[in-house]
C-alpha cells in the first residue's frame, strides 16, 4: 500500500475511534440517570431508554469498524457496508440531538432534566438524590456530543468512499502479481541469474568442440573468399575432382585418415 493509501487507513481509523468516543460518553450519561433512576424504584421515560439504545449501538459500531479499517479497510463490500451503516447513524446522532434538546437551555433558574423539573440554583436536590444543576450539565454535555458525531459519522462516509477508490485504483494499476509488476523488478531471480550468465560469456556453457580443419597436421586453412570459391567452381565444370587435400576441406592427409 502507498503513502496515500496509509494516510487514507489512518484518518478512517482515527474517525471510528472518535465516534466509539462520542457514543461512549452518551452511554456513559444516559447510563448513570438509568442507574439513578432504578436505584429510587423511579419511572424511567421511553425516550431515556431510546437515546441509551442508539448511544449503546453507537459505540459498538465504532469499535467494529475501528476493526473492519484495519483489517478490511478499502474492500468495495465492506465500504459499501460501512457507508450504509454510517448513514443510519447520522440518524440516530440527530434522534439523539433531538431527545436530549433540553441541553440547550441555561443551567441556572428552573431547568427541565432527565431525573426531574427544578431549581438549579441553590443546590436542590431531585428526587433521586442528584442536584438539577449537575443532572442539566450533564444533558448539555450529551447534546453537544451528539452534534459533534454527526458530523464524525458525515466524515466517515467521505473517507470510506476514498479509501474504496483507492483501494481499487492501487488494485488495479498498482504493483500487483495480477498486474504482472511487483516492487522490484519483475523477473524472477532464476532467470536473471541465467541471463546475466549468458551475457557474461556463458561460464555455465558447454566447451566448443573442434573442428577437423582446428586439428589439421601442418596444413593452413584456405581462405574463404570469392577467389576460392571460384577456383571450386572452375574445378567443378572442368571435370577435375577437388579432393580434400588439395582444397583443405574433407580427412585427406589429417589425423582423423592416419594418411599421410
Amino acid at each position: 500500500m502507498g503513502v496515500g493509501g496509509v494516510v487514507l487507513r489512518f484518518f478512517s481509523l482515527a474517525i471510528r475511534v472518535l465516534q466509539f468516543l462520542a457514543s461512549a460518553v452518551i452511554l456513559g450519561i444516559f447510563s448513570y440517570y438509568l442507574a439513578v433512576l432504578s436505584r429510587h424504584n423511579l419511572d424511567i421515560p421511553t425516550w431515556i431508554k431510546a437515546v441509551e439504545g442508539l448511544s449503546g449501538a453507537g459505540a459498538l459500531y465504532g469499535i467494529l469498524g475501528t476493526i473492519f479499517v484495519c483489517c478490511l479497510g478499502g474492500v468495495a463490500f465492506f465500504a459499501f457496508l460501512g457507508v450504509v451503516l454510517d448513514v443510519c447513524f447520522v440518524g440516530a446522532m440527530i434522534a439523539i440531538a433531538i431527545l436530549t434538546r433540553d441541553g440547550t437551555q441555561k443551567c441556572s433558574g428552573n431547568v427541565k432534566t432527565p431525573l426531574g423539573n427544578g431549581n438549579a440554583d441553590n443546590n436542590s436536590k431531585t428526587s433521586a438524590g442528584t442536584s438539577f444543576h449537575m443532572a442539566c450539565e450533564l444533558e448539555k454535555v450529551a447534546f453537544a456530543v451528539s452534534i459533534i458525531g454527526i458530523f464524525f459519522f458525515l466524515i466517515s462516509i467521505l473517507f470510506q468512499v476514498l479509501l474504496a477508490r483507492h483501494h481499487k485504483r492501487e488494485k488495479r494499476f498498482g504493483p500487483s502479481p495480477a498486474n504482472n509488476y511487483t516492487y522490484g523488478t519483475s523477473r524472477k531471480w532464476w532467470s536473471r541469474k541465467k541471463n546475466n550468465t549468458e551475457a557474461s560469456g556463458g561460464l555455465d556453457a558447454l566447451p566448443t568442440h573442434p573442428t577437423p580443419a582446428d586439428v589439421e597436421m601442418g596444413e593452413k586453412q584456405p581462405e574463404k573468399n570469392w577467389f576460392g570459391s571460384w577456383g571450386k567452381k572452375k574445378q567443378a565444370t572442368t571435370g577435375t575432382p577437388a579432393t580434400g587435400a588439395q582444397n583443405g576441406y574433407g580427412y585427406g592427409g589429417s589425423a582423423y585418415t592416419g594418411n599421410i
